[in-house]
């Protein structure tokens, strides 16, 4: 079975800001419904919310039902081939249910567990009590099945179960008793190792690494580590930690160029799901900043496609998202990614420079902390943060009693003086002539002259000063830093830029 069989996962994610949309809609397919549905295991297969919609309990019974029937309309029909008893129809299912399955349920009923996909709590003070008592039983019932048929696929998909629920001396047991760390779910591919991650089970995470558990093995159908599916969900932090703890790779990647943080990145929306914490401890665990997939895919890719979101959508979840986005860009910035390197569309710094009324504090954000205005790898040549400013201004159709259009015209001032103040020598683009037209065409106009004068002089000694000073006060917040020198107000009123603020108060 291939990626591309699965139902809710696409093989091949659509290009640009559609691969991060695909890869938010695929998620929950990808972690309930295309994989949950195991005959013995069908509470294993995905994360907690696929788990509690799929009714695994059912899955089960149904299938058992299935291949009972179909059995007996089998024998019904004709006598059984000579080699039936070696390869029976449906193999794998009936396998499963009726050749290690009584083995798999009476270790489970040694443990009090009598029905897996309704277990209460084993975590209370009543099964606590007893554990031992239980685990007497357990090694007793091992010792009189250990010479029995398929008593190791037995015990290996009874500890699948005991991943599940966190047992972890129950699987220690098993494993001394000749349970296989490598044996799969028959349905997800999914190892003991994978289920304890998804169940967020750091102890149990441990206990199968120590065993010899490969912590950087992927499953068969996504390619998924343990440590990807640990960076997917913030409630699994504790085993993210725990595999960081015990050595995983964190900068490993899948077939098509993913790391885990990229998939903490891509399964992050910004307001249900928060993976900032999981993010920051990948970063500081070593993550590589400028992974990128085979698609090309940076990790600036999914901000940038969350920032389309916030355009005409809900207030509120907007707000939520822009903050997230600043968070995150906060983390990566820090660990040395650039933001504006192109292509110009996964650029986060060309793209907050477009719509830089609506990303402002974001946009200031980046400026303040040293983020280049024009293209790092090929400069102004290839796009120039002046002439993006300028063209956004021109296209606006408002007048001088237009509130949107003086904002706006407030706004690009301040971006235009950040990037003044950064540069110790102003270069502006080739060619970089404006048509500005409406009321406010003579202030548009006045700005670009006021540009060109200074491109046009020699930098001033205080002007470099203030530059390099602002460069060895990065990385953000420049102007909390500059206000903390102990120098005079009216040198550090010089130093803060001209139109500096809080960039949090308005994000």
């Amino acid at each position: 079975m291939t990626p591309a069989h699965i139902p809710g996962r696409a093989a091949v994610l659509p290009a640009h800001r559609g691969r991060c949309r695909q890869r938010f809609l695929s998620w929950p397919a990808r972690a309930g419904s295309a994989r949950v549905t195991s005959g013995a295991e069908s509470g294993v297969g995905g994360g907690a919310r696929g788990l509690d919609q799929q009714k695994p309990g059912q899955a089960r019974r149904c299938t058992i039902a299935l291949c009972r029937l179909l059995g007996s309309a089998r024998r019904c029909g004709r006598p059984a081939a000579p080699q039936a008893a070696a390869m029976p129809f449906l193999h794998g299912f009936r396998r499963i249910i009726f050749e290690y399955q009584p083995l798999v349920d009476a270790i489970l009923g040694s443990l009090g567990i009598q029905d897996p996909e309704r277990q209460e709590p084993l975590d209370g003070p009543s099964y606590v009590a007893s554990e031992e008592s239980r685990i007497l039983v357990l090694t007793e019932l091992l010792e009189r099945k250990a010479h029995s048929p398929f008593y190791q696929e037995g015990v290996s998909n009874a500890l699948l179960k005991m991943a599940e629920l966190g047992l972890t001396r129950a699987a220690d047991v098993l494993l001394r008793r000749g349970a296989n760390l490598n044996f799969e779910d028959p349905v997800t591919y999914y190892t003991a190792l994978h289920i304890a991650v998804l169940r967020n089970q750091p102890d149990m995470v441990e206990l199968l690494v120590r065993h010899g558990a490969d912590i950087n093995r992927r499953d068969r159908i996504h390619e998924s580590s343990p440590l990807d599916l640990a960076s997917e969900e913030p409630e699994r932090l504790p085993c993210l930690q725990r595999l960081l703890d015990l050595g995983a790779d964190v900068n490993a990647a899948d077939k098509h160029g993913k790391t885990a943080l990229l998939h903490a990145l891509a399964s992050s929306d910004g307001v249900q799901i928060y993976n900032t914490e999981n993010i920051r401890l990948l970063l500081e665990g070593g993550a590589d900043v400028k992974a990128t997939t085979k698609d090309g895919d940076t990790v600036f890719t999914c901000i940038i496609f969350l920032l389309g979101e916030t355009v005409g959508g809900d207030k509120e979840e907007a707000r939520m998202i822009s903050r997230f986005c600043f968070q995150v860009t906060q983390l990566l910035l820090a660990h040395g990614a650039d933001p504006s390197e192109c292509p110009a569309h996964e650029s986060l710094t060309h793209i907050c420079l477009k719509g830089f009324k609506l990303h402002f504090p974001l946009l200031r954000f980046l400026l303040e902390s040293g983020a280049a205005y024009n293209c790092s790898l090929h400069g102004a040549a290839c796009w120039s943060g002046f002439h993006i400013v300028f063209e956004r201004l021109c296209s606006h159709p408002g007048c001088a009693e237009d509130e949107s259009h003086v904002d706006l015209l407030r706004k690009a001032e301040t971006v235009l003086d950040l990037m003044v103040t950064n540069s110790q020598k102003l270069q502006l683009p080739e060619n970089f002539d404006i048509h500005p037209v409406g009321s406010l065409a003579e202030k548009i106009q006045a700005l670009h002259f006021s540009l060109r004068q200074l491109e046009s002089y020699p930098p001033s000694l205080k002007h470099l000063c203030r530059v390099h000073i602002r460069l060895h006060l990065q990385p953000w917040p420049v102007d909390v830093k500059v206000k903390a020198l102990p120098l005079p107000d009216r040198l550090k009123w010089y130093l803060l830029s001209e139109h500096s603020g809080t960039v949090e108060e308005d994000v």
